[in-house]
């Protein structure tokens, strides 16, 4: 787990200050995942989908490094609001790697201090281990 773990990190790392996420969170966590450890894991189609997928196994707190991180947010839509969520990769230090405008690193409390387009803030609902994600099944 762990050189999955060190795989993950070391690739969104290298992605630091680019726009090419930006508004793709879940897409940037994922392909952090799979790209750098040639593997594919079975996820939905946002991010707060992705949370009611896992939330048997949330965890509160500083999350652990690897984990993925989760957040309530609202997103534009075709039909108005819509909470997609927020996303990001612990880092293990209290630190989150995620996309929002960029690929950056912030405090996992200091995310929802955020201003989204829609004008919300995201809201944290808590951690997943990485174990937990690469035991999901279609």
């Amino acid at each position: 787990m762990e050189k999955l773990t060190e795989n993950m990190i070391r690739w969104a790392e290298s992605k630091l200050g680019s726009t090419e996420y930006a508004g793709w969170c879940l897409s940037f966590i994922e392909d952090a995942l799979e790209i750098s450890n040639h593997i594919e894991i079975f996820g939905e189609d946002s991010a707060k989908e992705s949370y009611e997928m896992y939330k048997d196994a949330l965890q509160g707190g500083v999350p652990e490094r690897g984990a993925f991180v989760f957040y309530d947010c609202l997103c534009p839509s075709e039909n108005g609001l819509v909470n997609c969520g927020h996303c990001g990769i612990s880092l293990g230090d209290g630190r989150v790697i995620h996309a929002w405008d960029m690929v950056r690193i912030d405090d996992y409390l200091a995310i929802e201090k955020l201003t989204a387009l829609t004008g919300d803030h995201p809201d944290y609902l808590g951690w997943v281990a990485l174990e937990r994600v690469l035991n999901q099944k279609p």
